[in-house]
């Protein structure tokens, strides 16, 4: 008897758990087979996730301008660009400020091929460009053995440049606005003021007609901003602006944005 009793606890013990194997199979079924993945599996895709409504984006390129150097707060131009936007608008304004201090022309050609900085812009809505006073000026040196031929030289390499960068800009991004900030002249109330004051103007120009050749591309000047006053919005080390000059840069910037 006591044979049979064991015999019989064995069967419903087997089959106790054979149910249960039989339980968990199914439910490990259900749980990786239903629709989507398992809570703490979800993939998410940052760079093909479709962009909210509500949100702005505004990319920076170029060099300490666009860093704001001079600026105690390091706001510069862009900071308070941003500032004028989000008092303008309800939406949400995303910054991605990619300058580099002391950054020319052919360097920011190609800081725009680079893959990451490509796949910021490809989202932008509005693209800003400060970039030149480091070709023109290279810290003041130019102006040191000041040579005609040799401004002229620059300027047509950093006309090729401006070219460059923009197609590359266009070739991303064929719908955002871009704005690319004239020069103003740090040293006009120097010696040679006259002529440094027209090679300004000059590359100014020429900035301009190539920015014209671009769908949505604005030249912004700046040269009248500085022109009556230019030691009040200087920095202390008289060839960045001040963060009353990098205001003047923002609100003229900031009229030009339309939503």
């Amino acid at each position: 008897m006591r044979g049979k009793w064991v015999q019989f606890i064995a069967v419903i013990s087997g089959l106790s758990c054979l149910l249960w194997i039989a339980g968990l199979g199914w439910s490990m079924y259900d749980y990786f087979n239903k629709p989507g993945k398992p809570p703490g599996m979800e993939t998410k895709h940052v760079e093909t996730a479709a962009k909210e409504n509500d949100q702005f984006d505004v990319v920076a390129l170029g060099d300490s301008l666009t860093r704001g150097t001079g600026d105690p707060k390091g706001k510069g131009y862009v900071g308070a660009l941003i500032d004028h936007l989000e008092e303008k608008s309800d939406q949400r304004i995303f910054l991605s400020n990619l300058g580099i201090k002391g950054q020319t022309s052919v360097q920011l050609a190609d800081q725009v091929k680079q893959q990451e900085v490509q796949r910021q812009v490809k989202t932008a809505d509005v693209i800003l460009i400060t970039i030149g006073g480091n070709d023109l000026f290279r810290g003041g040196q130019a102006l040191v053995n000041l040579n005609t031929d040799e401004v002229k030289e620059s300027e047509e390499k950093y006309v090729q440049n401006v070219n460059s960068i923009l197609t590359n800009l266009r070739s991303v991004n064929a719908e955002a606005d871009i704005f690319l900030i004239g020069l103003y002249n740090p040293f006009i109330e120097l010696d040679d003021a006259e002529l440094t004051s027209k090679i300004v103007r000059d590359w100014n120009y020429e900035s301009a007609e190539v920015s014209a050749k671009y769908p949505k591309t604005v030249f912004v000047p700046t040269f009248d901003l500085f022109q009556l006053k230019v030691d009040d919005y200087l920095y202390t080390d008289k060839f960045h602006p001040n963060a009353e000059g990098y205001q003047l840069i923002a609100e003229r910037v900031a009229s030009l944005i339309t939503w």
